[in-house]
């Protein structure tokens, strides 16, 4: 299938800088991480406080899980821009319904329900159609808003009512002393990691991102697989939907067009998982994440306008998939239809 070597398949692609030497993108980000750490240790007044640390780290729990969803679609040779709109318009809904009288039990079960039905046919439209991942998933994103705006949540802002108030510790609970959506993103880490580099469907979504035609002539169901890959994205955004909306007590599903998706593949693609599918893991994501949230917090205390935060990003997240194009070169199999 055109095997790549171990290390590079789940660590990162391989930057050689002499002959002995040899660095991946995911160890180059971990060390401009702790160099940015430093930096802001030394010279921004309360950023090493215990306070701060955590709420840096709960601030980019929630896009790190998005970000882990994601990565499991990339490695396959998949994106999903509807992810967050997925994200958005299912929690709004669920706390729409909530308003509404529904037991928040079942308005949580109709609301993932809707995610996953998105994600599915997402999946269906990808794999069965074999419309472009880019292309569904663009067309998606604007139908999830568009019809849950229209028929579903009137409302640009949806508060949690009192009635939902026992589902308050997803997202603002602590757990010793640890907010629970940390716990979360290490959950969901440690369970994409385990699908992954455990399971069989997670050796088929690697070979689909290796070699996807030579994944299908070798017998892997690369139909239904992309489909569960679809379907576990959803899932995901749905979690990450319910951690914002519980611990804001609301959600803003104006969200859905702003720049997050952006971030979202910001954190895959800087932490060394290749767009051109078949290498990387979770813990890239999470190296990304960590960098974006250090990033963040620091312009944040420095009280950078929002703007300029987002040309920063942007600038980033550019840099990033300049360096991918060059590190993980595009081949005859990444340019077939389909792929991103």
């Amino acid at each position: 299938m055109g095997a790549r070597d171990e290390e590079s398949r789940h660590g990162g692609s391989m930057l050689g800088w002499t002959g002995r030497i040899a660095l991946n993108q995911e160890k180059i980000v971990f060390l401009i991480a702790i160099l940015l750490f430093g930096a802001f240790s030394l010279f921004l007044n309360g950023f090493t406080s215990a306070g701060n640390l955590l709420t840096l780290v709960r601030g980019v729990s929630t896009l790190g899980i998005l970000g882990v969803g994601m990565a499991i679609l990339i490695i396959g040779r998949g994106i999903d821009l509807a992810i967050v709109a997925i994200y958005a318009m299912s929690a709004g809904w669920t706390l729409h319904l909530a308003n509404g009288g529904i037991p928040i039990a079942l308005a949580m079960l109709i609301g993932y329900l809707f995610a996953l039905s998105a994600g599915v046919l997402n999946g269906v439209l990808i794999a069965y159609i074999e419309v472009p991942a880019l292309f569904a998933t663009l067309g998606m994103a604007s139908f999830v808003y568009g019809f849950a705006r229209y028929a579903l949540v009137p409302l640009y802002v949806v508060y949690m009512p009192d009635t939902a108030s026992g589902i308050a510790w997803i997202g603002s609970g602590f757990v010793f002393g640890v907010p629970v959506p940390i716990l979360f993103f290490a959950l969901v880490s440690l369970l994409g990691f385990a699908f992954l580099r455990f399971t069989k469907p997670g050796r088929f979504i690697y070979a689909m991102g290796d070699n996807f035609s030579a994944a299908r002539m070798s017998g892997a169901p690369v139909r239904p697989m992309i489909v569960l890959q679809y379907a576990i994205s959803a899932t995901i955004a749905y979690l990450a939907g319910m951690i914002t909306a519980t611990a804001v007590a609301s959600m803003n599903t104006n969200i859905a067009n702003s720049s997050m998706i952006y971030d979202v593949i910001l954190v895959v693609v800087l932490g060394g998982i290749g767009l051109s599918g078949g290498r990387g893991g979770v813990r890239n994501v999470v190296v990304g994440t960590l960098l974006i949230g250090i990033l963040l917090n620091g312009m944040t205390i420095m009280d950078i306008q929002y703007t300029l935060q987002d040309v920063i990003r942007s600038l980033v997240l550019l840099i990033a998939i300049v360096i991918d194009s060059i590190v993980n070169p595009r081949d005859e199999q990444t340019a077939q239809q389909g792929d991103i």
